[in-house]
């Protein structure tokens, strides 16, 4: 009967963990640094519910605030990587297939600040 019940428990607070870990998305939009060009508005959770794989994305970057800029910072990260390896590339492979995506110019990302 205390094997029972100790397997209930930890069954349950097994399965609180995974209801914790996959609420835990992140923001829903991250502000990243586009250098001269502008900010971009990254829509995360867009990105996450197209992709379901976040390893696409965070074999490059880690999953922490701020890790881009160490990555930019260490030498790790270089000018347009993100874009050109990422972004527009996956991008236009999903337009070729006609599916319905994001940008593959960079204006339609960057925002440059209003003087």
């Amino acid at each position: 009967m205390v094997r029972i019940i100790v397997a209930v428990l930890v069954l349950g607070l097994l399965g609180a963990a995974g209801v914790m870990a996959i609420e835990n998305k992140g923001a829903a939009q991250i502000t990243l640094d586009g250098g001269s060009r502008g900010v971009v508005l990254f829509p995360h959770h867009r990105h996450q519910n197209a992709l379901n794989d976040c390893k696409i994305c965070h074999t490059l970057f880690p999953q922490e605030q701020g890790g881009i800029a160490r990555l930019k910072q260490d030498g790790k990260l270089v000018k347009k990587q993100v874009m050109n390896k990422h972004c527009i590339k996956c991008h236009k492979a999903k337009k070729k297939d006609g599916i319905k995506t994001g940008p593959t110019t960079c204006s339609k990302c960057h925002i440059k600040a209003k003087s």
